[in-house]
């Protein structure tokens, strides 16, 4: 089966073979691989996809569909989120990917794109047992909050906070001046705040990081000498750990962050803000859970492995 995740910054492909003997599902990765395509790129501006972002985003898409045809995938579900919701003319990006893979790409909402996000992280991380678990999943264009136990889903909330919205939005310096940080943090309060309406965030007893935000700043904090997903997957680290890396990060320049072994080069621009909200969450979640909340754990699997999962 192959899965296919296409966010405000990035598409990923996950190509799999899925097992659902012995009562349990279980992925095996047959090929798996992400390209930064900044689909969103003006979005947050414009209300529209860029010329420029669609003919990236469909190149790759292009090239996703000689793999899965290459790996022989019988079935294929293509996932758009955030960028793709907020954009007027989705329809033609809609009509391309159609053409090239033969299936009708879904524009998912917010509560949709959580629940695979809970799927994927769930899957394959313990820390589930016997706890009420947020997976925040933060992206490019939309930030998800969702709570729940190793049961499913209990509540969950999809809001427009991400690291390429918050960088064209506020982050213009390089680095950022204190004023932009701190309009770009009142935007993570206000959107938490909304979160919280339909989510009891001060129930929560773990919290969960997913997509490449979280992994790179955890990178940032391990100083791996190169990214490396099995170094990442698991690892739980203290809330002043994470807070630390990411004011690193959002004060150093985009050259000094190109330097770094584990930058991917498409989030250099970026990841400062990514940063500045994943540190932001978790002071406010120590803070709304009265100190209960002093770690985070980052996940690899995330919204792709839900996709996959979620294909019958």
């Amino acid at each position: 089966m192959a899965a296919i995740d296409c966010g405000t910054n990035s598409i990923r492909l996950l190509i799999a073979d899925i097992d659902r003997s012995n009562g349990s599902t279980v992925l095996t990765d047959v090929h798996r691989e992400m390209r930064v395509v900044r689909l969103g790129q003006g979005v947050d501006a414009t209300g529209e996809l860029a010329p420029e972002a669609l003919e990236r985003t469909l190149a790759a898409t292009a090239d996703y569909a000689r793999l899965i045809e290459e790996h022989g995938a019988g079935r294929i579900r293509f996932v758009a989120t955030s960028a793709s919701r907020d954009a007027r003319n989705r329809d033609v990006f809609v009509d391309g990917v159609r053409e090239l893979l033969g299936v009708e790409p879904e524009v998912i909402s917010g509560a949709e794109e959580a629940a695979l996000s809970f799927a994927g992280a769930s899957s394959v991380l313990p820390v589930l047992d016997g706890q009420q678990v947020l997976v925040v999943d933060l992206g490019g264009g939309s930030t998800e909050f969702v709570l729940g136990t190793a049961a499913g889903v209990t509540a969950a909330k999809s809001v427009d906070i991400g690291c390429v919205r918050l960088t064209e939005r506020h982050l213009r310096n390089d680095p950022p001046t204190a004023g932009q940080i701190a309009a770009a943090e009142a935007d993570v309060d206000e959107a938490m705040a909304r979160a919280g309406r339909d989510v009891p965030l001060e129930r929560a007893t773990a919290v969960v990081g997913v997509a490449g935000s979280v992994t790179t700043i955890t990178a940032h904090a391990l100083r791996l000498p190169e990214y490396t997903p099995e170094a990442i997957h698991g690892v739980a680290l203290p809330i002043r750990k994470i807070g630390d890396a990411a004011t690193d990060l959002l004060d150093m320049t985009r050259a000094g962050r190109a330097a770094l072994p584990y930058m991917h080069p498409g989030r250099v621009d970026v990841i400062g803000a990514g940063g500045l909200v994943w540190r932001r969450i978790l002071e406010r979640m120590g803070e709304l859970t009265g100190g209960r909340i002093t770690a985070a754990t980052a996940s690899e699997h995330d919204i792709l492995d839900g996709i996959a999962l979620s294909i019958g």
